[in-house]
């Protein structure tokens, strides 16, 4: 009997990407003749068949739930894996977990691996290289083989399904004007690339709150990193060369980061540069000093997506998809002035 493969085999033997094998295998005209050929070949002779999990998937409930997040060691996933867990576990679901590590191709394998006819949906958060690739093939398919899925925090319009959002807008807006009524004026963005649909959100809401409180845009206030930066070479000479008193960042790790850079040039937290970061991690609480953040309630939105997938499962609901929004809060601590 001919070995069976998978999509990361195929792509590994051609020597080309796993989104390539996907497309070429649904005959996509993204992809040259020649290559679909090839792929299209190499599928048949090894016995690969994508569709026959999908289908077993349609007609039985396994009571099983395929999770994937993009980080397992940032604070506000795990808080959403644990609402996740605890209101499936009352309503009698397994949880299985997988880490994309925000990368494309693992998440891609990861819901080949779940899809394995041991579970009934996904709820997933998208990898940092989904949202820069904008390829939601993967979750499409998924969607068309009728599995049910719920996308939460990282999310794409060009996936139809159920979602669940924080009011990223809002609150940002929130917490930029709460500083201009402490006094700041020059107020610094400290963000992700603009793909990612949480910082494009958040960065909308603080050009909001300084347009409507008289105060200007200044696009050398706004300091963009990557999201797994190491080196702090950038924000020392953002706080060094710009005249700042005032600082939003877009997650938790980037505020300490830069608190810390500040404190090393000799500023003072919040006297002479105030900050608050988002997720209410415990960095937040035990950082010097203790960081004034966005609370994201990562607990409910993970029980909220339990919520609306295990509906979804159990009534068998098709379409009419639900959007439905966390209210952030923020916690006031000690690097902005009361």
């Amino acid at each position: 009997m001919k070995r069976r493969v998978t999509l990361k085999q195929i792509a590994k033997e051609l020597e080309v990407s796993i989104s390539t094998v996907s497309k070429a295998l649904k005959n996509s005209e993204e992809i040259s003749k020649d290559t679909k050929e090839k792929i299209q070949a190499f599928a048949k002779l090894y016995n690969y068949r994508p569709n026959n999990i999908a289908l077993s998937l349609k007609n039985r409930k396994t009571k099983n739930i395929g999770v994937i997040i993009p980080d397992i060691v940032h604070h506000f996933f795990t808080t959403v894996f644990r609402g996740i867990e605890q209101y499936a576990g009352e309503k009698g679901y397994n949880v299985m977990i997988c880490v994309s590590d925000e990368s494309f191709e693992k998440e891609v394998l990861n819901m080949e691996l779940l899809a394995n006819g041991s579970i009934d949906g996904f709820i997933m958060s998208l990898s940092a290289e989904t949202q820069e690739k904008n390829d939601y093939t993967h979750l499409n398919e998924v969607l068309k083989q009728g599995i049910p899925l719920v996308l939460f925090d990282r999310v794409s319009e060009e996936v139809l399904c159920d979602k669940v959002i924080l009011n990223d807008e809002e609150i940002a807006y929130e917490a930029v004007e709460y500083m201009i009524h402490t006094g700041k004026r020059n107020i610094a963005l400290i963000t992700t690339e603009g793909y990612f649909n949480v910082s494009y959100d958040r960065a909308k809401g603080y050009q909001t709150a300084l347009r409507k409180n008289g105060l200007d845009y200044n696009d050398a206030l706004v300091l963009t990193l990557p999201y797994k930066s190491e080196d702090d070479t950038d924000i020392w000479n953002f706080f060094e060369n710009n005249e700042i008193d005032a600082v939003l960042c877009v997650n938790e790790i980037f505020a300490i980061k830069c608190m810390d850079v500040v404190q090393r040039q000799g500023k003072k937290v919040p006297e002479d540069i105030s900050f608050i970061g988002f997720t209410n991690g415990i960095l937040s609480r035990y950082s010097t000093p203790k960081l004034t953040t966005v609370a994201q309630h990562g607990e409910l939105m993970g029980e909220t997506a339990a919520r609306l997938l295990i509906d979804r499962i159990e009534n068998d609901l098709e379409g009419n998809h639900k959007t439905e929004v966390i209210s952030a809060t923020i916690i006031h601590r000690e690097s902005t002035i009361n």
